[in-house]
């Protein structure tokens, strides 16, 4: 019979809780069986105790540790981990040659993405690197659950980016760099949650094109931006044409309009200082010699 994702979730999340739960109440899973340190655990405990009452105060040197402000350590007691879970920040007490410690830094990491090539839904091949950022979000799950929780998260982070940008168009990867860093951050940190990581944020560095297709597109713009320009361009001669036309009637309407624009068109070159002036006659002029000639 076949197992659905959502019932192996559910079984994980029930043996997470009953681990936690041995955890603050100082018995320990084994498997899925909660079991009691035997009797010979508790004889070497007083054995070492015995001996650093027995070395007091030199003991003191190998017993307390310090953890910094974002240091939590966590304690394995003859292989057992410790009830009361991570300890610190501040002084703790361990016992030497039985216990061994762990410190986790608390504090956000930031690591690179290597550059992915990922091949779009549009069948288009383009490099992307990104960054992300994280944090231990609890300390015991991530020593007790995983060996190399920084190397997993940035496994997960590589993997994560390809699946993630190999189901989007290179339209959509160029311009919708937000919602995909978004989703990205999503997908990560809910694969990182078992691990005791909190994935902060997700950033896309910098899209690389195939060279061949960065000059395609260069020329698909420049195309584009010929086009609008031409247009742009018919577009105002069909205005100047429209406004030379009503300037044409207003000036035919009015004869003295005209010598008016003779004299303006005077003093403007007049006034570049030429030495030779070109002198526009008006047509009116030689109205009234056609007339005299045609009653002659």
């Amino acid at each position: 019979m076949a197992v659905s994702y959502t019932e192996i979730l559910m079984e994980e999340q029930n043996k997470e809780s009953r681990r936690e739960r041995s955890v603050s109440s100082g018995y320990h899973i084994n498997g899925d069986t909660e079991v009691n340190p035997g009797v010979c655990a508790y004889i070497v405990i007083a054995i070492s105790l015995l001996l650093i009452l027995c070395t007091f105060p030199f003991s003191l040197a190998f017993c307390i540790k310090v953890v910094q402000e974002y240091e939590r350590s966590v304690i394995f007691r003859l292989g057992r981990l410790l009830r009361g879970g991570a300890k610190g920040p501040g002084l703790f007490f361990i016992i030497p040659c039985i216990d061994t410690y762990h410190k986790v830094d608390l504090r956000t990491v930031s690591f690179d993405v290597p550059p992915q090539e990922v091949l779009s839904k549009d069948s288009v091949t383009v490099t992307v690197d990104a960054v992300v950022y994280y944090r231990i979000r609890n300390a015991t799950i991530a020593v007790t659950n995983i060996e190399d929780y920084g190397r997993s998260t940035r496994l997960l982070a590589a993997t994560t980016l390809r699946n993630v940008l190999g189901i989007k168009y290179l339209s959509e990867i160029l311009s919708e760099r937000e919602s995909i860093s978004h989703v990205m951050q999503e997908s990560l940190d809910e694969g990182t949650d078992p691990l005791g990581v909190k994935v902060e944020r997700v950033e896309m560095k910098d899209v690389r094109l195939p060279v061949q297709l960065q000059r395609a597109m260069a020329a698909e713009a420049e195309a584009s931006r010929e086009a609008r320009a031409k247009l742009i361009a018919a577009e105002g001669e069909q205005k100047a044409s429209r406004a030379l036309r009503e300037a044409s009637e207003v000036i035919s309407d009015s004869p003295a309009a005209l010598q008016l624009r003779y004299l303006q068109t005077l003093n403007s070159i007049a006034a570049e200082k030429n030495s030779t002036i070109v002198f526009p006659i008006p047509l009116e002029l030689f109205k009234e010699f056609s007339k005299k000639m045609e009653v002659q």
